[in-house]
């Protein structure tokens, strides 16, 4: 059997060689054939026959490509009145070809011919069938074979599909149409899937006598959806939706109708059906020896370039004077690939050896530098998180509903979002308005095994715009913290977990870095359901209360929802965008040869004022002697009153010129009592 032989996996009897097979001879000499196994990139769908592969070896030998021999023999009628082919959709179907032939006898194919075809990976059927496969490899073009007697009318018609019509191919499942989808049909309904298989309906079987064999040409790109969408790559789509050459049709009828003739009988009709409705455009580009050196950085001349051109089965003809001549080439339908002056080039390297073109270093000017300052400081925020022991996420710019849902139901609101019409995932649905609903997936996984976990990203949400079909897209900063403070080793057994502090801490000296901290303030937060009441803030500007985002712990129900197993979690999401516009350039100054004097000040304020607007009095009227305000200590009870607090600053003073005096201390404290006393109702503590 042939299983037996390695020839293939068939084990059913054994083979069975011709009368004429040579007695005694050594069986790997008789049925022995060289196989190629050749590797098409996409650029080289002309390689994907035979008569491709034949033209660039022809090329490269210096030989002369032989097309098979035209042997068809075609005395039957005219197929005029007997079939009939309309396009509805020509900008689809650029070109198409029926021919028919009566008499034939279904039966299996010659053993040579059911060889070559399981050696090219293809399962022999029958002669029929075999034959437009064998045609397929050897030239290149497709093509089906439709029962005549089940084709209504003898009439191929080729349109889009109607809503609600159905298909079953030849894989035996029944295919839900819609009005995307290229068919080819009858008067009756679809036949088959164009360019990627055929139906059931008209296959071709044991009892079919009539052929109606079409060969075409279709739009690459409707192929290919076509395919994508039922999840049914063809060697047919395969090439369609690479490009075939439109020249190819006739030539295929012809060697296909030879072929079956010569397996299984029958009479061909005389003449063609051939819709060409849109011909080839040759396409002519004009190369000059100044391109081909611009573009490869080899000097050829025009008739130098013709050489290596023509072999390809380009169209050379040498223009213009000695000096300044040119080549103006004529691109062949069947390379749909060559459209410019680039492609052209390409050509010319390979033919002249990649290896033969010498290395050489760039010989051009520098483009200008130019600064990207939104792209700069975005790194500088990375570098700084970095800086401060943060590690970088990068997660999925998409999301679902439920995933918003689980951060605030209030925001799971489809509409709001932009939906993909084709998700890779049912949980990857939408693009994000917010980075957390995906980062905080990320961050209770990283927390599942490890004691701390500290990390940011930096990415875009993207919000619908109203009359804009594309989203606005800003960026943001998300931060989230948890676990222990410090992480544990031998000598460090500190195993307090971080709070709302630690993470205000890392935003803090991120404002100050980007020289912002004076234009911002954090405000109180109420009724968020996403953080723990108390312990929530946002970030406003102080000239207009614009919201930069918000920073707090989560809120227990929320950490319980998303599964964060390492106790109290701090997150934030900013507007990195607003953050970017309000950074300055760094302001370098002198270091003071004179020392700082130290001051602490306390003072008693009621409970509802917040600590930044007495440390913005301070700052104010302590003037430009002040350096630093450090808050060190809070207190509220029974000494101070209730409903009070108490608040102690470490005040630093020091000036450029001068070592500071007592009297100018003095001065500076009284004028920040009084005014604390004025703007913040504060009284100072003994």
């Amino acid at each position: 059997s042939e299983k037996e032989l390695g020839i293939s996996e068939e084990h059913e009897g054994i083979v069975i060689l011709p009368d004429d097979a040579p007695t005694g001879a050594a069986l790997a000499d008789y049925l022995g054939d060289a196989v190629l196994e050749i590797a098409i990139t996409p650029n080289y769908a002309r390689a994907l026959s035979i008569l491709g592969v034949a033209r660039e070896v022809a090329a490269l030998l210096g030989k002369t490509v032989r097309l098979p021999a035209d042997t068809l023999q075609a005395t039957g009628p005219s197929v005029d009145g007997r079939i009939r082919v309309s396009v509805e959709t020509p900008e689809l179907c650029p070109r198409f070809s029926a021919t028919l032939i009566e008499g034939i006898t279904i039966g299996a194919s010659p053993y040579w011919m059911q060889r070559r075809l399981t050696m090219a990976g293809m399962r022999p059927i029958n002669n029929v069938v075999d034959v437009t496969n064998y045609v397929m490899l050897e030239l290149g073009q497709p093509s089906h074979a439709f029962d005549a007697d089940n084709v209504t009318d003898g009439h191929l018609i080729v349109r889009l599909a109607h809503a609600g019509e159905h298909l079953t191919t030849l894989d035996g499942k029944r295919r839900a149409l819609s009005p995307e989808h290229l068919l080819v049909c009858d008067p009756n309904g679809p036949l088959s899937l164009a360019g990627v298989m055929g139906g059931a309906t008209s296959e071709v079987s044991g009892t079919t006598t009539r052929l109606l064999l079409e060969a075409a040409s279709w739009q690459p790109s409707t192929i290919r959806k076509t395919a994508r969408v039922f999840g049914l790559p063809s060697e047919a789509s395969r090439r369609f939706e690479r490009g075939v050459d439109w020249e190819l049709p006739t030539l295929m009828q012809r060697r296909g109708l030879a072929l079956i003739q010569q397996l299984a009988g029958g009479t061909v009709a005389q003449g063609m059906i051939d819709i060409y409705p849109q011909p080839w455009q040759n396409v002519t580009l004009e190369l000059t020896p100044g391109e081909v050196r611009r573009i490869i950085g080899i000097s050829l001349t025009a008739q130098e370039i013709a050489g290596l051109l023509t072999p390809l089965g380009f169209g050379c003809t040498i223009t213009g004077s000695t000096g300044v001549e040119a080549v103006t080439v004529q691109v062949p339908s069947s390379r749909q690939d060559v459209t410019i002056l680039a492609d052209l080039c390409e050509e010319v390297a390979r033919m002249y050896g990649y290896d033969r073109i010498p290395a050489t270093l760039i010989d051009d000017r520098l483009p200008q530098q130019r600064s990207n300052t939104p792209l700069e400081l975005e790194q500088r925020v990375r570098s700084l998180l970095v800086g401060a022991g943060l590690d970088e996420a990068m997660t999925y710019s998409l999301t679902s509903m439920a995933a918003v849902a689980r951060i605030n139901p209030a925001d799971a609101v489809a509409g709001a979002h932009l939906k993909l019409a084709n998700p890779i995932a049912p949980e990857r649905e939408y693009l994000r308005r917010s980075l957390l609903p995906v980062f905080l997936e990320a961050f209770a996984a990283n927390g599942r095994d490890r004691e701390r976990v500290l990390q940011f990203e930096i990415g875009r949400v993207y919000l619908p715009k109203e009359g804009q079909v594309l989203p606005e897209e800003p960026r943001r900063l998300a931060i989230a913290l948890a676990g222990a403070r410090t992480p544990l080793t031998w000598h460090q057994r500190d195993t307090a977990a971080m709070d709302f502090f630690d993470l205000k801490g890392v935003i803090e000296m991120l404002l100050a870095r980007l020289n912002i901290a004076e234009r911002v303030q954090f405000a109180p937060l109420n009724d968020d359901p996403r953080f723990q009441p108390g312990r929530v803030a946002m970030i406003v500007t102080r000239s207009d209360q614009q919201i930069l985002g918000a920073l707090g712990e989560l809120h227990p129900t929320l950490r319980e929802r998303l599964g964060i197993e390492l106790g109290r979690a701090m997150v934030a999401e900013l507007d990195l965008e607003a953050l970017i516009a309000l950074a300055e350039p760094s302001r370098y100054q002198a270091i003071s040869r004179y020392p700082a004097t130290v001051q602490d000040l306390a003072v008693v304020v009621a409970a509802s004022v917040p600590a930044t607007l007495v440390e913005a009095t301070i700052r104010k009227y302590a003037g430009a002697l002040l350096e630093r305000a450090t808050l060190f200590d809070v207190y509220s009870g029974p000494q101070v009153g209730e409903g009070k607090r108490s608040l102690a600053y470490r005040l630093s003073f020091r000036a450029a010129d001068r070592t500071l005096s007592d009297a100018d201390l003095t001065k500076t404290r009284q004028k920040i009592i009084r005014g604390l006393e004025h703007d913040a109702e504060a009284v100072i503590r003994g």
